[in-house]
């Protein structure tokens, strides 16, 4: 008889605590929900103000089964908050560039700046650079072709990725959301013989928005 008082006591004990946690989920869910409604921290729109291409190279060895593509790449992203109540921080700016989902890179120097404050319905710019010149960087050789065709074409247009990872903190006096966006670019630019040598290089200035998901 005492082993079964016994194991009654603790399935009340375990059902108390059951409907504890699940009251306190419950009103955590509620609280962010409330903030989330009032506050509203829309997410972040980015567009590319202007990117110039310059030396732009693909050296490709029969013998290898590995291509090498040697450029500059220069992107101006403008990204704008369009929140009525919430500033961000941004901690982290991350980017890469590809062709044909092959990585070309990360942004070699780094992003200018690295991090900054965002007040509400403000813009700001960021420069992306990407530098490899001699040595490039190693691509299959299907992917080289299908960039020399590109190159080559009778109406030359070098059609890029850039992928940019970004940290922000959403602030709104005492209250902090962090979030991961990633923010995807495509880069579609017109390109001409640079000299007498094989590099190619151009500038666009589309303004296009980019996409963002978080």
């Amino acid at each position: 008889m005492a082993s079964k008082q016994g194991s009654g006591s603790g399935g009340n004990q375990s059902c108390c605590c059951g409907k504890g946690f699940c009251g306190f989920l419950f009103t955590v869910g509620l609280f962010v929900l409330i903030y989330w409604a009032i506050f509203q921290p829309h997410h972040i729109r980015a567009t590319v103000d202007s990117a110039t291409l310059s030396n732009l190279t693909v050296s490709n060895s029969n013998a290898s089964s590995v291509a090498e593509v040697s450029y500059n790449l220069a992107v101006n992203l403008n990204l704008y908050n369009p929140s009525v109540r919430v500033n961000i921080y941004y901690d982290t700016i991350d980017a890469e560039l590809r062709f044909r989902d092959a990585v070309l890179g990360p942004a070699a120097n780094g992003t200018s700046p690295s991090e900054f404050y965002q007040r509400r319905k403000a813009s700001d710019g960021v420069k992306l650079e990407f530098d490899y010149g001699r040595p490039g960087v190693g691509v299959s050789v299907d992917v080289a072709g299908e960039l020399q065709k590109e190159m080559s074409s009778e109406a030359p247009v070098v059609r890029l990725e850039l992928d940019v990872y970004v940290r922000v903190r959403y602030v709104f006096r005492i209250f902090k959301l962090r979030q991961k966006p990633r923010i995807w670019c495509s880069l579609s630019i017109p390109v001409k013989a640079e000299g007498p040598g094989p590099a190619v290089g151009g500038a666009v200035a589309s303004g296009e928005r980019c996409r963002v998901k978080y």
